[in-house]
């Protein structure tokens, strides 16, 4: 019986020590679950990869055709200031610029004009010195060739 009583306890504590025959199958299903979800992520991983590939591939006409059609659209027409400096001599189409009026605005229109931005450049007012002889001569050279 010391036989039998050894060998039951042996199978007693053989679930906890893993040296059953039937604790390996337990074990194996885990491992093949792992397995399984290992491949299906590096596939995953290797399916965005080639997508990707294929997207930049397909991106260089794109981006060719993308930075032809902005050249198209130039800066100035979406904005609606002039750009650019002064001239060496002002023209009535300069002058027309800086004021905010037609070449061929009257001498009340041009006033009104030249003392809205006068105000808001003026020199004691923290304006530039620069910018208020330009906005004076732009007023003379229109006034001077204006009709009324």
């Amino acid at each position: 019986m010391e036989g039998a009583g050894a060998s039951s306890e042996a199978l007693r504590y053989a679930e906890y020590t893993g040296a059953a025959t039937g604790a390996g199958k337990g074990q194996a299903e885990p491992e093949r679950g792992l397995a399984r979800s290992m491949i299906a992520v590096g596939l995953g991983i290797a399916t965005v990869a080639f997508a990707g590939r294929y997207a930049f591939h397909l991106w260089k006409p794109l981006e060719q055709a993308i930075t032809e059609t902005a050249r198209k659209i130039s800066n100035s027409s979406l904005s609606s200031y002039y750009k650019g400096g002064f001239e060496q001599k002002m023209s009535r189409r300069e002058a027309s610029l800086i004021l905010g009026v037609s070449p061929s605005a009257g001498k009340t229109k041009i006033r009104t004009a030249h003392r809205r931005i006068m105000i808001l450049n003026h020199p004691d007012k923290g304006g530039s010195p620069y910018l208020a002889t330009k906005i004076n001569e732009a007023k003379d050279l229109l006034e001077s060739s204006a009709k009324n």
